[in-house]
């Protein structure tokens, strides 16, 4: 079997290491492509661009058995349509599901049409107006949104209303964030806990996997700019059996439902970023994708095969599939370029990937392989992965592999599944 896996980033390195278990699985191809090839014998990059015909030509000259697609820029672009045309396997979303994740604006739409659990919002597509709706705004903070895809990073919370105009205008007018900016989503902002439940669905059903807790902020404590995320930790000790119960009534079965209402027929996966607040739980957003790195630390615990839960969903059976998790919790910290994520140098020398032991995992997200080394090429360069019997003995674990490893202005949050 030869397995296509669509992305570049962390996520993608840890989807592959994952399928590589299946003994029927005989090739990997990575494109655009990732270092983490290096550390994985059945993988290997394949150099493409962010072309769909290319993308589609590849998997039919490869003659490529399934394509899992990581990236969300080319979900919304309609990669999965064209592969479907093409009599081509492919798990995901197609580009009428995948606007769940592309337009921020139409999932809140969304969210309100079904009766989802979700913040009170407006949306605008001209900055004077979305201005002159914040200067009649009192309840600070206020969250600003850019209603397309900005890589994690188009959400501005803003403590007061400069502030909040300057997010306008640093989205609207100054087009920080590009076309994803056309509109804006202004939003309550929701005081409480993050959390993270990625889940498969064959659009019969949708099967939550274990909860995350991702750590957005470039600074500890939660502080400074937002990031792609800095460290993940799983299970979420805050998700109790109430805040999943609360999930699955008021978020996840709406969901479904407006799913199947709205004719979005696909096999593939829906992250939900949730906000656990003394009022219960939000729905913050819509990935349609796993999401990274949140990934990195799940996919380990997991006991079943990956393509198991894939072929499920092709056959329309995830309800027949019973799900196994190891006893364990995973912590995920992120290291990162110094300047991340604004201006950051490429090419450094990464030392110590080798040393990992047996119980540990290195996931190459910004990385290159070249004469005979890795060296830095992203943001956010590589994840180190461990496990524990508690939280406390997978973050030191975390910790430890990662001291393991070096690379000049190598940074890092200290504080990753810190959990008061």
């Amino acid at each position: 079997m030869k397995v296509l896996i669509v992305g570049a980033g962390g996520r993608e390195h840890a989807i592959a290491w994952k399928i590589s278990q299946n003994k029927k699985v005989e090739k990997i191809f990575i494109a655009p492509g990732n270092a983490g090839v290096e550390l994985l014998e059945k993988a290997e990059n394949a150099n493409l661009s962010n072309n769909i015909e290319e993308y589609v030509k590849f998997a039919k000259n490869n003659k490529i058995d399934l394509t899992f697609v990581g990236s969300e820029e080319l979900l919304v672009a309609g990669i999965v349509d064209e592969f479907r045309k093409n009599g081509l396997k492919i798990f995901g979303p197609d580009k009428k599901a995948a606007i769940l994740e592309g337009s921020k604006a139409f999932s809140k739409d969304f969210m309100k049409k079904y009766g989802i659990k979700t913040a009170v919002y407006e949306i605008f597509d001209d900055a004077n107006k979305a201005k002159e709706f914040l200067n009649n705004w009192s309840d600070f903070p206020v969250v600003v949104k850019a209603s397309g895809l900005a890589a994690g990073k188009g959400v501005i919370i803003a403590q007061k209303h400069d502030e909040a105009i300057k997010a306008v205008e640093d989205i609207m007018v100054e087009e920080k964030f590009g076309s994803a900016g056309n509109q804006v989503v202004i939003e309550e902002f929701l005081d409480g806990v993050e959390a993270s439940i990625l889940s498969f669905t064959d659009s019969k059903v949708i099967v939550p996997l274990l909860s995350a807790k991702d750590h957005k902020k470039i600074g500890e404590n939660e502080t400074g700019l937002n990031t792609g995320g800095m460290g993940v930790i799983s299970p979420n000790p805050y998700v109790t059996e109430e805040v999943f119960e609360s999930f699955k009534n008021d978020i996840m079965n709406p969901t479904l439902k407006g799913i199947q209402a709205e004719g979005m027929d696909f096999e593939g996966v829906i992250f939900f970023g949730l906000m656990i607040t003394k009022k219960g739980v939000y729905l913050l957003e819509y990935n349609m994708r796993l999401g990274d790195p949140e990934t990195q630390a799940v996919l380990p615990l997991l006991e079943n095969d990956l393509l198991e839960l894939i072929e499920y969903s092709f056959d329309k059976k995830l309800s027949e599939l019973k799900i196994s998790w190891k006893l364990l919790y995973s912590c995920c910290v992120v290291g990162a370029a110094k300047g991340y994520p604004e201006s950051y140098k490429k090419g450094d020398v990464i030392t110590g990937i080798e040393n990992a032991s047996d119980d540990e995992l290195v996931f190459i997200a910004g990385a290159k392989f070249e004469d005979g080394k890795f060296k830095t090429n992203g943001g956010r360069v590589l994840n180190a992965v461990a496990f524990g019997k508690t939280l406390d003995e997978a973050r030191k674990k975390a910790y430890k592999l990662l001291s393991k490893i070096n690379f000049p202005g190598m940074y890092f949050r200290k504080d990753i599944g810190n959990v008061k």
